[in-house]
């Protein structure tokens, strides 16, 4: 009967030294090798997205991806899945042999959490990845709401870019109405400026205002600026306004201004939601219910308080002057 071991201990004390430190350098030779080899053969699989176009059903993903903002990093950076996925994914796809990527079955494929480690915590591999640590929208969208990043950022494969006007996929029924303004970004209008999202005035004055002021908000870097800038005509033909610095009535543009109604306001509403006892103050009763004038004629808007070099120009065109006092007065 055949024993190995005894063979083995045999051909050792047979064998010359030149031959065992040949069998020992060949050992050697071999595990180095196959260690080499699994080494490039995992590093490959693991960390080269070319591997990821190697099965055909990847081809329009690899694309895509090497069309993107994240064509620089590496496919498992972002995608990962434990032993268990991995090897029920090979088995899939040896014996049934798919045509198309299999369903998600719910599953999401990239969770927030793991953007995060780029977007939110700095990533020393990917430094310039943009930060959302001091982005409202993040703060209210994802930690607040729970909605994955992959709903708005990955809708399409490999498309990071949010879209102009995605957001109304879920805000349906908030396109904006209203001259000029039909075809406008949602975020050239909602800024991270405010803790609703809602315009701040100085979002409005980037179109409607000075250069000062796109200059200064610019500056600021916040996202629906640095990512959502109306164009150059859309600028040049947006009314330019002025509030003064001193003018009544400073609040929010969209109190009285309703970009997904209404753009215009009805000035007929200044007495019904705001101004209801201003009827019955002064002369405004007459001028109003007798004369029929409406409050734009007289108080202009976003300056509002009727001066007396207006009331010089303007309030003679009915009358001799008055002082805007005597107005109020008995």
């Amino acid at each position: 009967m055949f024993h190995p071991i005894k063979w083995l201990k045999e051909l050792h004390k047979r064998m010359p030294l030149i031959g065992k430190i040949s069998v020992l350098v060949l050992l050697l030779i071999t595990i180095t090798g196959g260690g080499v080899v699994s080494f490039k053969f995992y590093d490959f699989t693991e960390n080269n997205p070319k591997f990821c176009v190697s099965c055909h059903l990847m081809e329009p993903a690899f694309t895509a991806w090497e069309k993107s903002e994240h064509k620089n990093v590496n496919c498992h950076d972002c995608h990962h899945l434990g032993i268990i996925d991995k090897n029920r994914l090979l088995i899939s796809f040896v014996l049934h042999r798919p045509t198309s990527v299999p369903p998600r079955h719910g599953k999401i494929i990239v969770p927030w959490k793991q953007c995060i480690t780029c977007h939110w915590e700095k990533n020393e591999e990917y430094p310039n990845a943009p930060r959302i640590n001091q982005s409202r929208y993040h703060a209210k969208h994802v930690f607040m709401e729970q909605v994955e990043c992959s709903k708005c950022h990955g809708y399409r494969t490999h498309k990071f870019t949010l879209e102009e006007r995605y957001c109304t996929t879920c805000h349906q029924g908030r396109e904006v109405h209203g001259d000029g303004m039909e075809k406008l970004a949602c975020l050239n209008c909602h800024t991270d400026l405010t803790a609703n999202l809602l315009p701040a005035r100085k979002k409005c004055l980037f179109c409607h205002g000075s250069e000062s002021v796109r200059k200064e908000l610019i500056a600021g870097g916040t996202i629906d600026v640095t990512h959502f800038q109306p164009l150059p005509d859309v600028i040049k033909k947006a009314k330019k306004i002025n509030v003064p610095a001193d003018a009544p009535m400073q609040f929010y543009c969209y109190e009285c201004h309703k970009p997904h109604a209404k753009i215009r306001p009805d000035w007929g509403d200044c007495l019904i939601r705001c101004h209801s006892d201003e009827l019955y103050v002064g002369k405004h009763e007459m001028h109003v219910k007798t004369m029929g004038i409406k409050c734009v004629e007289c108080h202009k808007p976003h300056s509002w308080r009727i001066t007396q070099a207006q009331a010089k120009k303007d309030c003679i065109t009915c009358h001799e002057y008055k002082s805007p006092e005597a107005f109020i007065g008995p």
